[in-house]
């Protein structure tokens, strides 16, 4: 799916193919195994270099997206930073909604990007910002293309023809567990899709954060007012996994301490795979460390 917008040293080309670590070590159980994908080291910062570069280009290629028109959607953080960085190397203007909560240093890089932020009611969480966005397209159709990455099925075939087929070939063999997050859904429905054609009796767990402070980047559904992405696939989903923001926290900090410097959903991740860790007796586990963890001094993870 690359297309000719991308040239040969163009940066776009180091996103993908990231390492996947062996993490084993900080495993009780030595029959258990733990591997994590190393998504920090892609050149914005995150996973979600990989859904952005393939919604814009293809964007592009469909005629979606012209020179005339703001790039624009809701995002977190990561994803805004993705589109600030892809944009810019594309020659497009980038406006970003965001909640207000949103760490700073992820705001200041967008900026340093060019993108215009705007902010929205952080106590009404994504997604405020999400409406909020709509609502901007709606009333100036013309000026914006929103890309809606909770909508956009290019968003969850980036990781099912990338993340997961890079996760099978690293893995070399047959692996008993997934385990992942939900933010617009992309990760875990295209890579739990790709995963259960190839491995059908792999158990797909899913996490659900709680609501207040919230985990950033991982979106609540327990409430039926949470807007639910068009692109997830729940089928895919075999457990669910409760998280709050202090276990994420923590596990955040024991990974600094291991060298390994990630953020807030990533410690959400590996302590999802710990309580897991206590419901089987051996096996394979791979999840993903989503980002790098200098993104949330301001927040507080690491006070």
């Amino acid at each position: 799916m690359e297309t000719e917008l991308i040239t040969e040293n163009s940066v776009l080309n180091l996103i993908g193919n990231t390492p996947l670590l062996d993490v084993s070590f900080l495993m009780e159980n030595s029959n258990i195994s733990l591997y994590a994908k190393a998504e920090w080291l892609n050149p914005g910062g995150s996973l979600k270099d990989r859904p952005v570069k393939l919604m814009l280009t293809e964007a592009i290629k469909s005629g979606e997206l012209t020179k005339d028109k703001i790039i624009i959607d809701s995002s977190s953080g990561n994803a805004g930073i993705a589109y600030s960085m892809i944009g810019n190397a594309l020659n497009y203007k980038v406006e970003i909604v965001i909640p207000g909560n949103a760490s700073l240093e992820r705001k200041q890089r967008m900026k340093a990007h060019g993108t215009n932020i705007i902010e929205t009611d952080p106590i009404e969480g994504y997604d405020e910002a999400l409406r909020h966005a709509h609502k901007l397209v709606d009333a100036e159709p013309d000026k914006y293309f929103l890309c809606d990455q909770y909508a956009n099925d290019n968003n969850w075939l980036s990781h099912y023809h990338g993340t997961a087929e890079e996760i099978i070939n690293q893995m070399n063999g047959e692996f008993e567990y997934f385990v992942c997050g939900i933010g617009t859904g992309g990760s875990i429905t295209g890579i739990g899709r790709k995963l259960k054609e190839v491995y059908p009796n792999i158990q797909i767990h899913g996490i659900r954060p709680e609501v207040w402070p919230g985990i950033e980047g991982l979106k609540p559904l327990g409430s039926p007012e949470d807007i639910v992405p068009r692109i997830l696939d729940e089928s895919v989903v075999d457990e669910w996994i409760y998280i709050t923001a202090d276990e994420a926290k923590h596990w955040c900090q024991i990974l600094a301490k291991q060298g390994i410097f990630v953020g807030q959903s990533s410690g959400c991740y590996m302590a999802a795979c710990f309580k897991m860790m206590e419901e089987i007796d051996s096996g394979r586990i791979v999840t993903i460390f989503n980002d790098f963890g200098d993104r949330y001094f301001s927040s507080g993870l690491w006070s």
